[in-house]
Formats: structure tokens, C-alpha cells, sequence
């Protein structure tokens, strides 16, 4: 509900607030006293188009703000979708308007587009005036009415958890066929890839090893010279390492017995002796083993020149990540195989999830009809007196080709003023006043069932007088016991039905004329409702009648 509005730099406003209480509320004051002005500042903050020229004169921005309760709600969702933070029990919406003509919308301190304050709006305030149709000509919300007076309130509820299995059910294979017909259409060069680099018979490690032996194949002659020359350095000749190093060992050794520091000085010489001659001996073989063979030369250039081919052509460096791919080719390949199953397999599923589907809309279809009869008669009981005594009403159920998410039903609200007057949509036949008390009606038979918005009734009462007034207001208070009502009115037997009254008027500042708001006491109170009782002449009997009301308004 509305807990407090605050308006600055508005029209004829220039600081004003109000705190709202819950219940029936109503706002009266002089035709021209800027009730008209408030409604139209509060309008901003539900996200409707703004205008420079609504802002005082000499002022350069104006801001409204609005405080909600909205711990009935349940809009967490919303507030988490939006990336916005979520207070359970309280919410600002703030709207502000610069003389440039740019305006700025907030939800709790956070800048936000006007399609997401318009959406949250929406949910919070419900505004009906003379000119405006809003809801009522709504599919959704004659829909929602409609479920709202069902009886099986858990059958809705079910029908939604099994139309959620048919879609997603349907969504993935939809996405399976599309997938499928990608893919089969690829199927014949993923095929041709995989068989290019099955033959190639990739292996790891491959690649590293023939650059490798193709270094050394390359370079053979200059390796073979090189170990030549060192095996010929090492023991080719008596003046060679080894030999030489024979020498100085015997040479040592013989000192052993007369100089025992040598000792240790032969078993190092032996060491050096017998490893240099083992490297003598495995230079030596390897030599012998190094011959050029022309053949390994040139597989080994053709090997490398397929695995850099393959690299090159899918981008990739590694011999692995060829090997990589082939295998992921092979998954894909395995599950084009599979598609034919995995299709068949869904569309079994999705078959049984659509009878569900269907039998459940058939049984919220038959819950509905019943819901019809009673929406029928009590909303002509309630809105009959209202001033139309010849309404006809009528709720019209029409059969859709394919299940959605509500069903398999399209609800039509038919509707009749007049006598000899056929039934027509509500939209194309209803004035804005019979809008109006349509939806009064409308909204008192489901206030208890869910949590609606604030509802503003500007003005409805407008040709209506005596008796219907009464009965209007009885609505009004009715349905403020189940959420916040407000409503403007001229009519004081509305007036005197409010739990709380408001008195909307203007007063001289300085070189302007501003209007303001305030709460009336139990006498001012009085003194209003006497005064539109008798126009501009105060007389005891309007007071004594405007005690009256206030005493029957429960």
C-alpha cells in the first residue's frame, strides 16, 4: 500500500506530503483545488511520460516520491531479476523531472529504466478515472478474475507445473532437431576429417621425435666427421688421450710403495682411464651404427610435412591437440548415430506430457465454467445498483487451438448498460464511468482472495447522486477492509464512508497560489462534509446532517 507521498516543485506544488493510512480513504476539496494535480505528480512515479512545463515556474526540477509497504506482495523475484535491492517490507519509487525535459525514475536510491519503475508500479497502484479503461479490457486480468473464483485453487497450480514440463519438454527437442539438422548436414565433411586423421595414425610424442631424427639426419656427415676426429684424438695413435693416459697411471702407480700419497692419485687415474676409454669405445660404435639412409631421410620429411599440413589446416600447433580433435569428431559423429534415438525418445516424452497437459486444461476448463456463473450473478448483484439497472454481464469462455500457459480457455467480459442493447466487450461498449464501477465490483468479489494493488478511484461517482452514492460508497469501505482504497469525491455520502479523509486546497503565498493536502480532525471533518452538503452557506442542518453520515457510515 501507499504509505506517504512526497511532491516538490509540481505544478502549483511546492513542498507537500502526505502519509496514507490503509482501508478507505478519501480526498476531497473545491473543483479546481488541485486534486487533479497530486493525482498526476503521483502518476509520475508509475512511470508515466513526464513533461517539463509541469514544473513551477521558476523552479528548475521537480521530485516526487513515493513510500510503499509491500510486504504482501511477494516481489523478491522481481527485485532479483532487476538487480535491485530487496527490502521484504518497504519500497521507494522516486521520479525526477528537469527543466531541460529529461527525468530520472529510481527504485530504492538505484537508477532505473521507466519500463522497469512502470512494471513494479503496476503491481503497487491501480489508477480508474472516467477516461481510463486500464485493466478490465485486459485478457489477463479477466483471466486472472476469472481463476481467482475457481474452487479447486490447487488445480491451477498443477496444470502450470505440467504446461512447464510440456515446454521445456518441447524447447529441448526442438533444440535436438535443430542440433540434428546441423549436424547431419555436417556429418559428411566431419566424416571426411575423421578419416584424414585416423589415416595419418597420429601418435603422442610423435611430431618431437622425427624433428629430432631429422636434425640429426640432416647433419650426418658433419656428426660422423666429429666423431671420427674424436675417437682418433681419444686412442688413434700413441700420442692419443688414452694411451697417454695409460702411461701417467702405470707412471703413478709404480710410486704407491714409496709414496703413499700417490695412491689416491692412481685410483682417480684409473677412473679417468677406464671412463675415457668407454667413451672411446661408444663414440667408436656409434659411428660404425651412423649411416645415411636416403629412404628414412625422406619419410621423415614427408611425415613431418602431413603433420604440419593437418596442423595448418585446423589451427592447431600440436600433434596432441590433432589427436584432440579426432576424438571429439569421433563423439560428434557418435551422436548424429544417436540423434534418431534421442528424437524418438523426446517426442514419446513430449506426447505424454501434452495429454497431461490437455486432460488438466479440460478439468480447469470445467472449474472455470462453474467460476462463470458465480462471477456472473454476484457482479450484476453488486454493480446493478450502481446506477445501471438494466446491466447485463456476461462471461464469455472460448476454446484456444493450442494449450498456453492459463490454459486452453479465452475469457471475454461481454457487458450491457442498456435495454435492447446487445452484449458487447467491455472495452468497446462501457463508458469510463461504467468501467469504473464494473471494476468496484469486480475488485470487492476477489479483494479477499489475492493481494491487489492500491486502487484509485478518481471521480467515478461523477452522474450519480442519492441512494447509488450510498451503495457506492458501502462498496468502497467494503473493499478497503480488504486493501487501500482511495478515492476522490465530491459526493459527501462517499466522503462520510472513509476511514480517513483528506482535504485538498489552495492558499495564497507571497505573489502565488499553491495548493496543499492535509489530514482532517473529526471536526474539520464534519465542517467538509457540511459544506458539500449545502455549497457556500453553512447551515445547521448540513452540519446536523453531516454528523449523520459520519455516524452510519459503518
Amino acid at each position: 500500500m501507499l504509505k506517504s507521498l512526497s511532491i516538490q516543485n509540481y505544478a502549483l506544488i511546492s513542498q507537500l506530503e502526505v502519509d496514507f493510512s490503509g482501508g478507505f480513504s478519501v480526498l476531497t476539496g473545491e473543483t479546481g483545488a488541485g486534486k487533479s494535480i497530486i493525482l498526476g505528480a503521483l502518476s509520475l512515479i508509475l512511470g508515466q511520460r513526464a513533461d517539463a512545463k509541469s514544473i513551477k515556474e521558476g523552479e528548475n526540477r521537480c521530485l516526487i516520491e513515493g513510500v510503499f509497504d509491500i510486504s504482501s506482495y511477494k516481489l523478491q523475484s522481481f527485485f532479483e531479476e532487476n538487480e535491485l535491492e530487496y527490502d521484504a517490507t518497504h519500497c521507494i519509487l522516486r521520479r525526477e523531472l528537469l527543466i531541460s525535459g529529461k527525468s530520472r525514475a529510481f527504485i530504492n536510491d538505484t537508477p532505473v529504466g521507466l519500463n522497469e519503475l512502470k512494471l513494479l508500479a503496476s503491481q503497487l497502484i491501480d489508477i480508474h478515472s472516467q477516461h481510463q479503461n486500464l485493466m478490465l479490457a485486459d485478457g489477463n486480468f479477466q483471466m486472472q478474475v476469472l481463476d481467482v473464483l475457481i474452487e479447486n485453487k490447487d488445480l491451477k497450480k498443477a496444470y502450470q507445473d505440467a504446461f512447464k514440463q510440456y515446454t521445456t519438454c518441447r524447447k529441448q527437442l526442438d533444440t535436438l532437431k535443430e542440433e540434428a539438422s546441423r549436424k547431419t548436414s555436417e556429418e559428411d565433411y566431419l566424416r571426411f576429417q575423421y578419416n584424414q586423421l585416423v589415416d595419418a595414425n597420429l601418435k603422442e610424442n610423435e611430431q618431437s621425435e622425427l624433428e629430432s631424427e631429422l636434425e640429426i639426419l640432416s647433419h650426418l656427415e658433419e656428426i660422423k666427421t666429429g666423431l671420427f676426429k674424436s675417437e682418433q684424438n681419444l686412442s688413434g695413435n700413441e700420442q692419443s688421450v688414452v694411451p697417454m693416459l695409460k702411461e701417467v697411471l702405470n707412471t703413478i702407480t709404480a710410486l704407491n710403495k714409496v709414496y703413499p700419497e700417490s695412491i689416491e692419485m692412481s685410483s682417480r687415474l684409473e677412473s679417468s682411464y677406464l671412463e675415457i676409454k668407454d667413451l672411446t669405445s661408444e663414440i667408436s660404435k656409434k659411428q660404425e651404427h651412423l649411416e645415411l639412409d636416403p629412404e628414412r631421410l625422406q619419410f621423415v620429411n614427408e611425415r613431418l610435412d602431413l603433420l604440419y599440413s593437418l596442423q595448418k589446416k585446423h589451427k592447431l600447433e600440436t600433434c596432441e591437440a590433432l589427436i584432440e580433435l579426432r576424438n571429439n569428431i569421433e563423439i560428434q559423429l557418435q551422436a548424429i548415430n544417436n540423434f534418431e534415438e534421442q528424437i524418438a525418445a523426446l517426442e514419446k516424452d513430449l506426447q505424454s506430457f501434452y495429454e497431461q497437459v490437455i486432460k488438466l486444461a479440460g478439468n480447469l476448463t470445467q472449474s472455470r465454467k462453474k467460476a462463470v456463473e458465480k462471477l456472473e450473478l454476484e457482479l450484476i448483484s453488486k454493480v446493478c445498483p450502481l446506477g445501471m439497472p438494466n446491466m447485463k454481464f456476461t462471461c464469455e469462455l472460448t476454446s484456444k487451438s493450442h494449450p498456453d500457459s492459463t490454459g486452453m480457455d479465452c475469457v471475454n467480459f461481454l457487458f450491457s448498460s442498456n435495454k435492447n442493447v446487445g452484449l458487447k466487450p467491455v472495452s468497446e461498449i462501457a463508458s469510463g464511468g461504467e468501467i469504473s464501477r464494473l471494476m468496484l465490483g469486480i475488485k470487492s468479489l476477489i479483494a479477499g482472495a489475492m493481494a491487489l494493488p492500491t486502487i484509485i478511484f478518481d471521480e467515478i461517482d461523477t452522474g450519480v447522486s442519492g441512494e447509488i452514492a450510498d451503495k457506492m460508497g458501502d462498496i468502497m469501505y467494503e473493499l478497503g477492509q480488504q486493501m487501500q482504497v482511495i478515492t476522490i469525491t465530491h459526493l459527501p455520502q462517499i466522503a462520510a464512508k472513509g476511514t480517513t479523509h483528506y482535504f485538498v486546497y489552495k492558499h495564497d503565498v507571497e505573489n502565488t497560489t499553491e495548493t496543499n493536502i492535509r489530514k482532517l480532525n473529526p471536526e474539520e471533518r464534519v465542517k467538509e462534509i457540511a459544506q458539500m452538503l449545502s455549497g457556500s452557506e453553512l447551515t445547521n442542518a448540513a452540519f446536523e446532517h453531516a454528523r449523520n453520515l459520519l455516524k452510519m457510515k459503518n
